[in-house]
């Protein structure tokens, strides 16, 4: 994670200064005047988000109760019971951060790597040179796209852990895309593909987002597996002016 984001986080952290003190219960708060109002309602307006920072931030859970404790006291300017300073605090954060980044994208790639080895013995998966894997559901009769080409496809993206990240089920359109903007395991794959057919590809990391990552859902080093069906490919429209 890059600094501007773990920044990103501490301000995120500042915006929900009223979520409440270590010792203070939500449901217990009295509104008895607009300024308190006003100061629970940033807490509320804020909250939603810090709780999703909180719950995709790298390595181990984090203990709420400590969090709270050191914003309490930095709140309150209480120099005393604080552990370190706001500079110090931005700097463990950014190495901690890395470090927990690093240690999860080894983690994924060896469960990718692992995946896809046992994936490749399955019956009717075939492996590309680039190791790309893919298995014919049902061929089409149609032409191919080239890399040049826009289709339409209806697809299904999931992680190895089966959660789906992406899918056009439920939209009454297929989605439409250009093959020279779409990851490199989908330029491969899609080509290969006549239009009418039904394929499902697993693409190892390095023919989807990397160490990167994609989202909440698409981890650094992680393997993908969509189901794809080529609908049609879109052919420029004569009548369109030049």
């Amino acid at each position: 994670m890059k600094k501007f984001v773990v920044l990103a986080f501490t301000a995120t952290i500042a915006l929900g200064v009223s979520l409440t003190s270590c010792n203070t219960k939500g449901g217990n708060v009295r509104l008895s005047s607009p300024v308190d109002t006003a100061a629970y309602a940033i807490g509320v307006a804020n909250g939603e988000g810090f709780r999703m920072m909180l719950e995709s931030f790298p390595g181990e859970e984090l203990d709420v109760d400590k969090l709270l404790a050191g914003l309490e006291a930095a709140l309150k300017g209480d120099s005393s019971s604080m552990k370190m300073t706001s500079a110090e605090a931005r700097d463990f954060l950014n190495e901690y951060v890395m470090l927990a980044q690093i240690k999860e994208a080894e983690k994924n790639q060896k469960a990718s790597e692992a995946f896809l080895e046992k994936n490749k013995k399955e019956a009717g998966v075939i492996t590309t040179e680039s190791g790309l894997q893919y298995k014919v559901v049902k061929e089409g009769t149609g032409a191919k796209p080239t890399l040049e080409d826009r289709v339409k496809v209806h697809y299904t993206g999931t992680t190895m852990e089966g959660k789906v990240f992406d899918s056009t089920s439920g939209r009454k359109e297929p989605a439409e895309l250009g093959l020279k903007q779409v990851i490199k395991g989908w330029q491969e794959g899609i080509q290969m593909m006549s239009v009418g057919s039904k394929y499902i590809f697993w693409i190892p990391s390095n023919l989807a987002y990397g160490a990167q990552g994609a989202g909440r859902d698409i981890k650094p080093n992680s393997a993908l597996k969509f189901e794809v069906e080529l609908v049609d490919i879109v052919k420029p429209d004569a009548n369109k002016k030049k």
